[in-house]
């Protein structure tokens, strides 16, 4: 596994996908979303959007949605059997709706340990624009379990 801050500055080309409205409303039942805003067409041009709009929280669905989605750990030397989600967090800069295709650029923002070394945390920052609108801005920490602590 590649040493602590050998991995910022890693990054994945941009890759572009198409929100697609069934998606959607499958999510929305999946999260347990009763509001119709997000699953009715009719519901949300009565609320005054061109589509139904994307749910908070989906725009991390859809960034595994790219070509091999984990290839910068692979890049980084890492081992997916020790990767677990440690956060994420959304910021949004405008709505997006099924149809809207979004491009998603990733990179390694920051590369840290905790617990003397038995656990690597990897910050990812995803830029996610239409067109080059900024839509939103992700970021998750990806924690790895080291093999051993460090003394």
């Amino acid at each position: 596994m590649a040493p602590a801050s050998d991995a910022v500055g890693l990054s994945t080309p941009p890759s572009t996908i198409d929100v697609e409205r069934g998606r959607l409303r499958l999510f929305a039942k999946a999260i347990g979303e009763t509001d119709p805003l997000y699953t009715d067409l009719d519901a949300a041009h009565t609320a005054g959007h061109r589509d139904l709009p994307v749910p908070p929280t989906f725009l991390f669905c859809l960034e595994m949605d790219r070509p091999d989605p984990f290839a910068f750990l692979s890049e980084a030397g890492i081992d997916l059997e020790r990767v677990l989600h440690g956060e994420q967090s959304f910021t949004y800069h405008a709505l997006c709706y099924a149809g809207d295709s979004l491009t998603f650029e990733s990179s390694i923002t920051d590369d840290y340990e905790r617990k003397g070394g038995a656990l690597r945390c990897l910050v990812r920052q995803t830029r996610v624009t239409r067109a080059d609108e900024p839509i939103a801005d992700l970021s998750n920490v990806i924690v790895v379990q080291q093999s051993k602590a460090r003394a």
